[in-house]
């Protein structure tokens, strides 16, 4: 019988104690077409840590019924499986009460359901809960839980560190380890389910990492937020957040349609070259077109591009002029961006009266045009804050800064 695999794993090697191998980090592979998922999200052993059992947070519906299967038991089972894992949060297989004892005995014994350790928890005065969670390897990420009058959001990571180097945002000056797994970030909207009592009605990638450079784990995690099993959350309230890879925005139109924002922070690839690196390898030329393609002339769909609002940098109204002829022809949403200044970062925030001018002037060209509010700023939870604990595999071991005692988002 061919070997089932799912997510990178050999199942039937891996439940008989076959370690799984390790594919290299934080590089942005070619993927393939459409008909070739599933996505394979690679687990590494020192993601495992020891632990030969499979984490079943790493397998999506098909996957699941395909573990009953494999142990005996029928696929609905491994569908209401994937249902207890994720719409309903329990962790403890024996109180799956509608699976059968034998499959129970299986899971219990060769496989487990993944959680994060809390290293720490920090509760903002407007309501926002900043966690910092701990890997398996002790590697640590941030997640952010903003709660408003009538919705709910989940900012999430996607990797541990980033290695873009955007030059406004704390976590670059982290450096990068290593890609989450898919199960790594759904444990994260796990945990957030279980503390909070019910699921967020929004999640946003926008935390730790460049969620197109672990284009696999992410599209996978992103699948099983979306499904009806699962988190039941639309397309239009999942949101991945990208500085702009180029071909894994192509890609991602063929996988997934969940909404997009771009960090674009600058009018022209002069300014953005400074800010957002990538922008060398990939400048406007291509990004603006890639973008405008994934929208698949949907006209209830927009980009939602995100301009953080540096003083004396980006913030004139020549440069909202530029931005209005740069994004003319596209569905575009501008969320403006207050700085959340951090150590040693050489920049300022923009007056308030600059940010409203700049506002106003899109408004006035038809753009929508929105100012973000800073939310949990004073607990180091705010856009671009999100710091962590990184073991820097680019350069050096980096702290977290002590002022923030650990988590950044990214713009």
């Amino acid at each position: 019988m061919a070997s089932f695999i799912y997510c990178g794993i050999d199942v039937e090697a891996f439940l008989g104690f076959v370690p799984c191998l390790a594919s290299p980090e934080g590089s942005v592979p070619a993927y393939p077409a459409r008909s070739s998922i599933p996505l394979p999200t690679r687990i590494s052993p020192e993601q495992t840590m020891g632990d030969e059992r499979l984490d079943v947070l790493e397998l999506d519906q098909r996957g699941c019924e395909s573990l009953a299967q494999r142990f005996g038991a029928k696929p609905f089972h491994g569908r209401n499986l994937f249902k207890w894992v994720h719409k309903h949060a329990v962790d403890d297989f024996d109180a799956m009460t509608d699976l059968p004892k034998s499959l129970r005995e299986r899971l219990n014994a060769q496989a487990y359901v993944g959680k994060l350790g809390v290293a720490s928890e920090q509760p903002s005065a407007d309501g926002t809960i900043k966690w910092l969670l701990e890997l398996p390897d002790g590697q640590r990420v941030e997640t952010v839980f903003i709660p408003e009058e009538r919705r709910s959001t989940l900012c999430v990571s996607s990797q541990v560190g980033c290695a873009l180097d955007c030059a406004f945002c704390a976590t670059a000056r982290q450096g990068f380890n290593r890609n989450l797994t898919s199960g790594e970030i759904l444990a994260q909207v796990r945990h957030a389910v279980q503390r909070i009592g019910k699921a967020p009605s929004n999640v946003v990638l926008m935390g730790m990492g460049e969620p197109l450079a672990n284009f696999d784990a992410v599209v996978l995690a992103t699948e099983v937020m979306q499904h009806d099993l699962a988190y039941m959350l639309s397309k239009y309230r999942v949101t991945l957040s990208t500085s702009g890879i180029v071909p894994n925005i192509r890609r991602l139109t063929e996988v997934s349609d969940v909404s997009l924002a771009v960090s674009l922070h600058a009018p022209d690839n002069r300014l953005r070259d400074e800010l957002v690196p990538i922008n060398r390898k990939y400048p406007l030329e291509e990004l603006i077109p890639a973008c405008r393609a994934y929208l698949r002339g949907d006209s209830r769909r927009r980009i939602t591009w995100e301009y953080v609002m540096l003083d004396g940098v980006n913030d004139s109204l020549a440069q909202a002029k530029a931005l209005i002829r740069l994004l003319e022809g596209t569905p575009s949403k501008v969320n403006l961006i207050p700085f959340n200044p951090f150590a040693g970062s050489g920049f300022r925030t923009s007056p308030q009266e600059q940010v409203e001018a700049f506002r106003q002037r899109l408004l006035r060209s038809g753009l929508v045009a929105t100012t973000r509010k800073t939310r949990g700023d004073e607990i180091a939870a705010a856009c671009g804050q999100l710091v962590g604990r990184v073991e820097n595999r680019r350069r050096m071991v980096v702290p977290p800064t002590p002022a923030t005692g650990g988590v950044v988002v990214r713009a």
